[in-house]
């Protein structure tokens, strides 16, 4: 086997998929990252305008509200796939086998629970903004340049969608581990310990480096 981080991967069909899908959080993690550059590029010019011409750039803080969900949000799936988020590793690291992974999908299953929650609350927060029939398709607009706020607000139910997709890829992962009493399941991020997390975040930085 083989994987990136502490992703394994093989030739399986589950594994397959993984991969695929990796690749499109990739993306949305990428555009995420152009986010924050575009809004560094626009305080730098409104700054500038400010300084030197008495004139910040008009509907900077309209920018930021639309660029917000782009930033917090796209990114989360391609960080829940390597298990970046937050994790209580010291209880889970001391499980194993069976029950480690039985752990595992249970606490993906709650997660999953509380994203499809958090999708239809939100779809339900863009259609309220949303509107063929009113300009720019929108009911509400931004304060300063009237923005049309639901193309920020439809890009927080897409991303926990495709947060839910992953959750139930690793759901699946978790169950066939469980099922096989697999040692290094693939398609779900393993548990490493501190020194092997340390070595590979050196490994990293060697190769950025070199």
């Amino acid at each position: 086997m083989a994987g990136g981080g502490t992703v394994l991967s093989d030739d399986s069909t589950l594994s397959r998929v993984d991969r695929q899908f990796y690749r499109i959080e990739r993306v949305l993690a990428l555009v995420s990252g152009l986010a924050v550059f575009a809004m560094m590029l626009l305080a730098v010019v409104s700054v500038s305008g400010r300084n030197l011409h008495d004139q910040p750039l008009p509907g900077y803080v309209d920018w930021i509200e639309q660029a917000m969900p782009l930033i917090a949000f796209m990114g989360i799936s391609y960080v829940q796939r390597d298990g970046g988020h937050i994790r209580m590793d010291l209880v889970v690291g001391n499980l194993k086998g069976r029950v480690l992974w039985l752990v595992e999908m249970i606490t993906t299953l709650v997660v999953l629970g509380l994203m499809v929650l958090l999708v239809w609350g939100t779809w339900a927060h863009f259609q309220r903004s949303f509107d063929f029939g009113a300009p720019l398709w929108s009911r509400d607009s931004s304060m300063d340049i009237a923005l049309p706020l639901w193309p920020a607000k439809l890009l927080a139910p897409v991303a926990f969608g495709v947060l839910c997709l992953r959750l139930v890829l690793q759901i699946i992962g978790y169950g066939r581990a469980f099922l096989e009493n697999a040692e290094k399941p693939v398609a779900v991020p393993l548990v490493v310990d501190a020194a092997t997390q340390a070595a590979e975040e050196a490994r990293h930085v060697s190769d950025g480096n070199g």
